[in-house]
């Protein structure tokens, strides 16, 4: 049978002219595909055709990794639109969506906080998170913030002006708790306040985080001057004591400028050859309001194709697509002029409905606040370099030290944890490059029958762990080609045990059994004297518990013993929370979950009346009758 495999557009020149020629010369974005219909690359421009065209003449001044991408595009396609800025909203939504591997994108490393507020609830809640995602697109997130500190110190000033919401979930079924009798909170739980004023309260909360505390302030007046005229002098008191606290908040700091009634963003950033550090200082009347931080990875080869405008054009463009129309300031101080600045600045008048002005100031005193940013991205960067020069002589020590033929890139570390064999269980950590990856963190709960309360068998407990965690991959590669780890992405290259040479000796065995012994690579860290061990060797490896690489395998198996003890406790206080259930008669697993998230301790519910229990989903009477009598023998 022939094959159907699609070659590349460059290798296929009468295809690739034909499609160029269906292209129209208008305002539009273009999607770049590979054979597997992949997206490899997104863009945008005023003349589709004459943009699309430019990637393939010889003399095209591209960089490497355009070159690089333009080898593997076999399909063109494009989505036309009325304007410019049209095409520059669309572009974003879809860069965001798709995120394709050539475009260069802002680097989601929770290196920086967010603030949410989860507009999709009925009493919305507020909070600090390092996580951007969202199950509904009502929920708004202010950030990134650089200064955890200062986000958190806002925060709690916050909290304490206005009584917000404190608790995810209810803390008793048929009362508030302390915080509505301390005034910390408008009794949510209960629903003593109306959703629409909550809610009215909490727009104005939000005002503070989109830069407008001033205009909170101002407003407030008016209120305040309003109740003290109805002769309502407490609400009038309260609302003094709200001005008087956004007034503390919003001293802090000042920045000068000549004209401190315009609103402005300074953009500015600091790269080298893998990253670029991007600060955004928000100024409202004339104080500065937020620091945002932004972390771009730039795949390129060598410095000189690094094109700073074109980064800060992409970090402004997917931040002003995540705030609302009355965040965007009138003016935008950039470092470097954008290559489609005009464009961007259009789409941004039309969002905001005022004109918005975007500036590569050169001289006088707006120069000098770039260069304030300039030199505060620098300092970040200097930081994440001095951490990636750590973690890179870490593993290059450890290299040294394991004979390793390459640096460990990606890290596994175990360990075990019961207390006398009750609630057992174990972790998996992942470092990549020397940091945690906790994205591929993994518990395991022992399903050996021998562990038991009383019986503990650690060196079982980390056989079974390993044939769990290895016996499937190796069931996957069978059919595809022989017993290996050649196609498998996540084959570590180093699996750090924590414990001596019987633990190291048990995973060893399960790994022979599995043929695989020969492909990883194990060690074991004892925890007295920070002991490397080696499989087959009776003594310690020579080294130093402080040098660089035996440290970062302390770092792997600190953590490791701290994600394993953290399940442990969870799991140890969930069954002791359900023992006292287990022993009544028709209450199942599933009805004591119902029963636990109901009335949200055993506590409460040896307190609850017949008909309490009854009103329990899955409670019957006669089962409400059990319980009842359970505890009321």
């Amino acid at each position: 049978m022939p094959s159907t495999k699609t070659l590349p557009l460059v290798k296929d020149p009468e295809r690739l002219e034909s499609r160029l020629k269906e292209i129209p010369p208008v305002p539009g974005v273009y999607l770049m595909r590979d054979e597997s219909d992949r997206i490899l690359y997104i863009g945008k421009s005023k003349k589709l055709r004459s943009r699309v065209r430019s990637y393939f003449r010889e003399s095209g001044n591209i960089s490497s990794r355009i070159a690089m991408m333009v080898q593997q595009v076999c399909e063109i396609e494009f989505i036309v639109t009325d304007t410019e800025a049209e095409s520059l909203a669309l572009e974003a939504n879809l860069v965001k969506q798709h995120q394709p591997y050539f475009n260069v994108l802002l680097k989601d490393d929770k290196k920086y906080p967010y603030l949410c507020i989860t507009w999709s609830q009925e009493y919305p809640r507020i909070f600090i998170t390092r996580k951007r995602t969202s199950g509904n697109q009502k929920d708004r997130y202010y950030g990134p913030y650089v200064d955890t500190g200062a986000l958190r110190s806002t925060l709690h000033l916050i909290k304490r002006i206005f009584p917000l919401r404190q608790r995810p979930q209810p803390l008793f079924k048929d009362r508030p708790c302390i915080n509505y009798d301390i005034g910390r909170c408008v009794g949510v739980c209960q629903g003593l306040i109306a959703v629409e004023e909550y809610r009215k309260m909490m727009l104005k909360v939000a005002m503070i985080f989109q830069g407008r505390t001033q205009e909170l302030i101002e407003s407030l007046h008016s209120q305040m001057e309003q109740a003290a005229a109805d002769l309502n002098f407490e609400t009038a008191a309260r609302i003094r004591d709200q001005i008087k606290g956004l007034q503390s908040l919003s001293a802090d700091q000042k920045v000068s400028l000549p004209d401190d009634t315009v609103s402005r963003d300074a953009i500015a950033l600091a790269n080298d050859e893998r990253h670029a550090c991007i600060q955004l200082f928000q100024i409202r009347a004339g104080q500065l309001v937020g620091r945002l931080g932004f972390i771009a990875e730039i795949p390129s080869v060598s410095p000189g194709e690094i094109e700073p405008g074109n980064i800060l054009q992409r970090v402004l463009e997917e931040h002003y697509q995540n705030v609302e129309s009355v965040e965007i300031p009138a003016e935008i101080l950039v470092q470097y002029e954008l290559p489609e600045g005009e464009i961007l600045a259009d789409w941004l008048s039309s969002h905001k409905g005022r004109k918005v002005s975007i500036v590569a100031p050169q001289r006088q005193t707006k120069a000098e606040l770039i260069e304030m940013v300039e030199r505060n991205a620098e300092y970040e960067l200097a930081r994440m370099q001095k951490l990636g020069d750590r973690n890179s002589q870490a593993m290059q020590d450890l290299a040294e030290i394991l004979d390793l033929p390459e640096l460990p890139h990606r890290i596994e570390g175990y360990d075990i944890s019961h207390i006398q064999g009750s609630d057992a269980v174990a972790s998996r950590v992942v470092f990549i490059d020397g940091l945690p990856a906790k994205q591929h963190y993994r518990h395991y709960k022992i399903k050996n029958p021998e562990v038991k309360s009383g019986h503990s068998d650690d060196f079982a407990s980390l056989a079974e762990v390993i044939s769990r965690r290895f016996g499937k991959k190796k069931e996957e590669e069978r059919g595809k080609k022989a017993e290996g780890f050649s196609d498998i992405t996540d084959k570590p290259d180093l699996i750090m045990i924590d414990g001596g040479k019987g633990q190291l000796s048990a995973v060893v065995e399960v790994l022979r059994e599995m043929n695989l012994l020969e492909e990883l690579r194990v060690v074991s860290l004892a925890k007295q004297r920070e002991e490397i061990f080696l499989p087959g060797e009776s003594l310690p490896l020579p080294t130093d518990s402080e040098q660089p690489g035996v440290q970062l395998l302390r770092r792997l198996r600190d953590e490791a013993h701290r994600f394993a003890v953290s399940f442990h406790r969870d799991r140890r206080s969930d069954r002791m929370k359900r023992s006292r259930l287990d022993e009544i008669p028709g209450l199942g697993h599933h009805r004591q979950k119902q029963l636990l998230a109901h009335f949200r301790s055993v506590d409460y519910i040896r307190l609850a009346t017949l008909q309490q229990l009854s009103e329990v989903p899955g409670i019957g009477p006669r089962l409400a009758q059990e319980i009842y009598n359970y505890f009321h023998p």
